[in-house]
């Protein structure tokens, strides 16, 4: 069920940095396996540990999957079967969340006694308001693929089986595209977000005018004035 223990805890932080590293890695998805994305986190290795030790293990575990959002590239979560608790929380790290129509996600850490900690409560409000996001936490009710589509939850459904194929369709998008200024779009969209406007108009600012010191600002202005719109072939450097 891909419980997120702390084995799998730390490769999902070795996975974020590799893919952040690579040049060659132009796009991640996030995927569980035909079955099921991720069922939660281990709640039997979390039952005895004492406030000292969750408060450690919180923090581990919040710093992990929150390196998936650090990843400065597109990401995707291709969601099967279950996306719950931890599991829809590493799912709400990615930018783009596609659910087979027989998925199951939500937020039910309220039905053992505590609430989300690995950015739900921050994550989910920011993706669906905060009314929502109170009505699903405080639940903790599992919601089926559609709603989840409706409110916000996800962005795409398709068939089961489809789930991975379509992640890639949206994946393959950014092979060819200006890495850099990917990287800089996601900054300035995910930093412009834990601040007030004005702060986020500096942000935009700030990496819009970084970008003319790469190739693929050159190479892409060029093309367009010789060959016209999306006819640039971008090194992402």
């Amino acid at each position: 069920m891909n419980a997120l223990n702390m084995q799998l805890q730390e490769e999902i932080r070795a996975a974020s940095a590799e893919a952040s590293s690579r040049e060659d890695v132009r796009a991640v998805i996030v995927y569980g396996g035909q079955k099921v994305f991720a069922a939660g986190a281990d709640i039997k290795e979390m039952a005895e540990l004492s406030y000292t030790e969750i408060s450690a293990r919180a923090q581990q575990l919040s710093s992990a999957v929150g390196a998936v959002a650090e990843i400065p590239k597109p990401t995707v979560a291709a969601i099967t079967g279950y996306a719950l608790g931890g599991g829809f929380e590493l799912a709400l790290c990615c930018d783009r969340r596609i659910a087979g129509d027989n998925a199951k996600v939500g937020q039910p850490e309220i039905l053992l006694g505590i609430i989300p900690g690995m950015g739900g409560t921050q994550r989910l409000a920011r993706l669906v308001g905060p009314s929502r996001a109170k009505d699903l936490i405080y639940t903790g009710r599992f919601v089926g693929a559609e709603e989840a589509l409706r409110i916000g939850m996800v962005d795409e459904v398709v068939a089961p089986d489809e789930v991975y194929a379509a992640a890639r369709r949206w994946a393959e998008q950014f092979v060819g595209a200006a890495g850099r200024a990917l990287a800089a779009a996601k900054a300035a969209i995910d930093g412009g977000l834990d601040g007030d406007l004005a702060s986020g108009l500096k942000l935009e600012s700030h990496l819009f005018s970084a970008l003319f010191a790469t190739e693929d600002q050159k190479t892409g202005m060029r093309s367009f004035i010789e060959n016209g719109p999306g006819k640039a072939n971008f090194s992402g450097r």
